[in-house]
């Protein structure tokens, strides 16, 4: 016959477990009239047949057919008749914030730097994060299956893919051109990164919070990466080998092309060879230039500015433009952690 609980609690303490499966296997027998007791920081779903069903929050309960309406409507009342024993499992879940969870990238972000070096950068990004379930029936309906328990490291990975994501979009979308740039919007990108991801975190049942950059790492910048990661064209990539194997050669010393009585003739036909390969890429490097200068003064001053797109509309750095607003210079207005300020906003400043 089976066990039927009077009880249903999980007295331990819930560090850095997430869910814990009551029993831990196989589905409980429990009656109308049976206990259920709900820590602080946590929360209790029945689930049944594939679905995560009634919750209840912390304190005392006694289970009756009104507070599991879901559960009732599921098996029907007439399977409630005389208390008879129903089966479901039953999961307590935390509900407290995990803080100081870690994360990084694990593949380079990419940084466009006109002008300067094979004109990209690759970066890697590394901080903390803080997690929080908000949405139990949500969190319990996503994720359980045969596991009696889940802890953060059955997780961890699929957040701080999110999280990179948002990081990598930030890179696309705001491009700062420079590492000294990047490093000092570090908590502009954190607080961009926590909006961008918690659609993803709201849909698992969870939150993120107080996402931290620790910084950004220049990684090594190769034409073989960047061609594999579509940041080169083929020719580009042809022409930067070329280079690199001339150079090589050159430097062979007393052996190769030296040691056979040709090491004269051999250099100054590769620095012939050398010099008209970067007088064409400097060319193709110029030639761009004027149509870039054409984009830019094509494109439309916005309304409403970023302190970046401030910074760029007045030539001036971004540490400027956050002291002119906290100086009472220039008017803006803060939303969550970032500053709006509008056009009319700074041209009136310029003629103040």
């Amino acid at each position: 016959m089976p066990k039927v609980f009077d009880v249903i609690e999980y007295p331990n303490e819930m560090k850095n477990r997430l869910v814990q499966r009551f029993p831990e296997r196989g589905a409980g027998h429990f009656k109308i009239g049976s206990q259920v007791v709900v820590r602080t920081g946590q929360a209790v779903v029945f689930f049944r047949d594939g679905k995560s069903l009634d919750t209840f929050g912390p304190g005392r309960h006694t289970i009756t057919t009104a507070n599991i309406p879901l559960l009732t409507n599921l098996l029907g009342r007439a399977a409630f008749g005389g208390k008879n024993p129903f089966t479901a499992e039953v999961y307590f879940v935390s509900t407290r914030e995990l803080t100081s969870q870690g994360w990084g990238t694990r593949q380079p972000m990419a940084m466009q730097t006109p002008g300067q070096g094979l004109g990209w950068l690759l970066l890697g990004a590394h901080g903390t994060f803080g997690v929080q379930i908000t949405d139990p029936q949500t969190f319990v309906g996503r994720f359980v299956g045969a596991q009696g328990s889940f802890d953060m490291r059955t997780f961890k990975e699929r957040l701080v893919n999110a999280i990179v994501q948002s990081a990598t979009d930030w890179f696309a979308e705001v491009n700062p051109g420079s590492l000294m740039k990047a490093q000092s919007l570090l908590d502009e990108m954190a607080a961009a990164i926590e909006v961008k991801a918690q659609d993803q975190f709201e849909a698992l049942g969870m939150a993120l919070k107080n996402i931290t950059i620790g910084g950004l790492s220049p990684l090594e910048t190769s034409a073989d990466k960047l061609k594999t990661m579509g940041l080169l064209n083929a020719q580009m990539y042809m022409q930067l080998k070329a280079l690199d194997a001339m150079e090589n050669a050159s430097q062979g010393g007393g052996g190769g092309l030296a040691g056979a009585g040709m090491g004269l003739g051999a250099g100054m036909g590769m620095g012939a060879g050398m010099a008209q390969m970067m007088s064409g890429i400097m060319g193709g490097q110029q030639q761009a230039k004027p149509q870039q200068a054409q984009a830019g003064a094509s494109k439309a001053v916005p309304e409403i500015m970023t302190t970046i797109e401030a910074a760029e509309y007045l030539k001036v750095a971004v540490e400027d433009i956050i002291a002119m607003i906290q100086a009472g210079d220039l008017k803006a207005k803060k939303i969550g952690s970032q500053y709006r300020i509008s056009k009319k906003a700074i041209d009136n400043y310029l003629t103040s």
